[in-house]
């Protein structure tokens, strides 16, 4: 049914790339870390101009990922940046990383904010299939996320074109959700911008340093995906173009509708009752429009949360699609459908990972460990810029070299720094996860060279 020896396609244009990309971006973190953030600072001041810095340095990375896609507009990221400029070590191990944590995590991460945002709107519907005596609230949840894991697999796995039509309906059910929230919540929702005066002053020791820090790194999660259309470079038409302005657009539009969405939170919910709120969305509704609205909203969150899951179960498979076809992960990872032209393999693969991840741990411990995680090998990717201008292999050279570079390299490492000092554990098995690749990597290698 699969065969090795086809290639993907370049059938996407701007329009769906910067759906996927956009998709991606927006997901479970913007609807669900403002409530520990708040916990982190207790200042809603110092928490929205955190969200202004996050969307500067994501901007900062879509300009460095736009030459670099531009460069090497393969499918793979990260992985085949590092692996061409650096060395195909860190490559793997960046590859390894997305498998294990950098997509299959925010995989498990939006359906379980899905599932919570689903019972938030209908609170008895586990009760309705008659499972209250049979399963914890908890388990239920869970359950509900792998069976929406399960369907969006089965989605992508009969081609990109079609995973693409349902992608692109889902991101602009997504952007509407998020505009009417805003434009509705100032207009017409009860709240009150006093909320925004903090309640004590905000004292900048090291322990602040530290939970600025780990704030940080819980908003770039919910950035994470701003170099999303690189994953998929093989499959993208005119990739010169349509890659750096795929960038460029949707972490603009997010930034903006990121910034007046928190906004929006702190204008119906004051500091105290945001504090640790994983549902903020749903919270802020209620404050804002009353019990039938919170229900409605709610329901709408969770279906918007679709979209993200559906973006990273496109773009994680091309990166171990990608590996496979350097020798460096299983040759059954590199098939691909005769019929559909998608990396099945891989598809299944990820999820499966997602499955056992959203069993595993709190939705706390999971955003932290993706955080960390995901901030280890964009810098990398980044700082390969450098070498990319000094060996004259940019095909297309960004404004801003290399003060954007360096804002981007500079922040992530003092973000990952400060948050592994407030968060030692889960940074820790994050570290540990990437090594574990170390010994994964020479096996492939020695198996492929024998």
């Amino acid at each position: 049914m699969e065969v090795l020896n086809k290639k993907l396609e370049r059938k996407l244009g701007l329009f769906p790339v910067t759906n996927i990309v956009i998709a991606n971006i927006i997901g479970a973190g913007i609807f669900t870390t403002t409530g520990y953030l708040m916990e982190f600072l207790n200042n809603p001041i110092l928490m929205l101009s955190l969200w202004v810095a996050g969307g500067i340095i994501a901007f900062c990375g879509a300009i460095a990922f736009g030459e670099l896609g531009a460069a090497f507009p393969e499918a793979g990221g990260e992985y085949v940046f590092i692996t061409k400029l650096f060395h195909p070590l860190p490559g793997f191990l960046s590859g390894w990383l997305s498998l294990i944590v950098g997509f299959s995590a925010p995989i498990a991460a939006s359906a379980i904010g899905f599932s919570k945002y689903f019972i938030w709107a209908f609170p008895k519907f586990q009760e309705a299939l008659l499972l209250n005596e049979i399963l914890s609230s908890e388990l239920f949840s869970q359950l509900l996320a792998i069976v929406i894991i399960v369907a969006f697999i089965l989605i992508h796995s009969r081609g990109v074109v079609f995973g693409a039509k349902v992608q692109n309906g889902l991101t602009i059910l997504k952007i509407l959700l998020v505009i009417g929230l805003i434009i509705v919540g100032f207009t017409a929702g009860e709240g009150s911008l006093q909320n925004a005066r903090p309640s004590q002053p905000f004292l900048l020791n090291f322990d602040s340093w530290k939970a600025i820090g780990l704030s940080i790194m819980f908003i770039m999660f919910a950035y994470s995906g701003w170099n999303s259309s690189t994953y998929i470079g093989s499959e993208v038409k005119n990739p010169r173009r349509v890659i750096p302005w795929s960038l460029f657009i949707s972490t603009g539009v997010v930034m903006v509708l990121y910034i007046l969405l928190n906004l929006f939170f702190v204008y119906a919910v004051p500091a105290g009752e945001m504090t640790g709120e994983p549902e903020i969305g749903a919270l802020a509704a209620r404050n804002a429009f009353g019990g039938i609205a919170e229900s409605v909203i709610s329901l709408l969150i969770s279906f918007a949360l679709f979209s993200s899951l559906s973006a990273f179960i496109i773009l994680g498979p091309r990166v171990y699609y990608r590996m496979a076809k350097d020798g460096c992960f299983f040759k059954s990872i590199a098939a691909i459908h005769p019929k559909y032209k998608v990396p099945v393999n891989a598809i299944y693969l990820q999820g499966a990972i997602a499955i056992v991840l959203v069993l595993s741990g709190t939705f706390e411990q999971i955003l932290t460990y993706m955080g960390f995680s995901l901030g280890l090998f964009p810098i990398l990717a980044v700082a390969g810029i450098f070498k990319l201008r000094r060996r004259n292999l940019s095909s297309l050279k960004l404004p801003g070299y290399p003060f954007v570079h360096i804002v981007f390299i500079g922040s992530g490492v003092a973000m990952l720094v400060l948050a592994y000092l407030e968060r030692p554990v889960e940074s820790s098995i994050a570290i540990l996860t990437a090594l574990s690749g170390i010994p994964v990597y020479y096996w492939f290698k020695r198996k492929k060279y024998n």
